[in-house]
């Protein structure tokens, strides 16, 4: 069933005019009045909806249930991913956010290509916060991580809070990931650009309390890294098995 974000209360019996751009979406899926969809708002619940009109730039549709289906990982991630070039960027927050993060803190670092502030910053920000609720649609999810704005990576550090495990992906002084027992409180996990992360990021991170980590003996793309970490962590400590 096709499922759509609405950032808006949602209650059962609720007639809703939909807006324009899930107007869009439902007529090129070629949906018909009388058909179900599901609404979602981020509050963790799912609203399955009946399409009571749908034309070609207008549609309601009356909110026929609240759903609690809970599909959120137990393990809370909060991935700091360095940003990457082109499509990379968009590629790491799209899958992750299938892959269970509930959070995300992109941060420029000293090796970083794409310099972005300002006006600039934030209406990427905006963007990507838009990939993160199209892969919630995709994926099933109820609840939207959020993007962080833009930050260096010394504020992303100062920021950091003491409770939760760190973890740095680095061959420096690197651990496998079986060797971590994570925080209850769930854990973060930073990752760097293309180039990686320099030397001295990596010493002020170990000054944070971050503990390097390691994938193996490949050198993984920062896009591959993100990935198959937070796989590998869901399985260990998550909801993958």
């Amino acid at each position: 069933m096709s499922r759509f974000y609405l950032a808006q209360p949602l209650l059962t019996g609720q007639t809703i005019e939909l807006p324009d751009n899930i107007v869009r979406h439902l007529n090129v899926l070629r949906l018909k009045t009388g058909e179900e969809i599901v609404l979602f708002n981020g509050n963790g619940h799912a609203y399955p909806a009946r399409l009571l009109d749908l034309e070609k730039r207008r549609a309601r549709a009356e909110v026929l249930r609240e759903e609690n289906g809970n599909n959120e990982s137990p393990l809370k991630i909060t991935l700091i991913q360095s940003v990457s070039s082109g499509e990379r960027m968009d590629f790491t927050l799209q899958k992750s956010v299938e892959l269970g993060v509930s959070e995300i803190q992109p941060v420029i670092s000293e090796r970083t290509t794409v310099r972005l502030q300002g006006e600039r910053a934030e209406k990427k920000v905006g963007r990507w916060q838009e990939i993160v609720i199209s892969a919630c649609e995709q994926s099933g999810r109820n609840t939207v991580p959020k993007v962080l704005p833009l930050v260096s990576f010394q504020t992303a550090l100062n920021n950091m809070p003491s409770e939760k495990t760190k973890l740095l992906l680095s061959l420096n002084r690197a651990q496998k990931l079986n060797q971590i027992q994570p925080s209850s409180d769930g854990l973060i996990f930073m990752v760097g650009p293309e180039g990686g992360w320099s030397a001295a990021e990596e010493e002020q991170a170990f000054a944070a309390g971050f503990q390097s980590v390691t994938l193996g003996p490949r050198v993984l793309r920062t896009e591959t890294a993100s990935l198959a970490a937070i796989a590998a962590m869901q399985t260990l400590w998550g909801d993958f098995v």
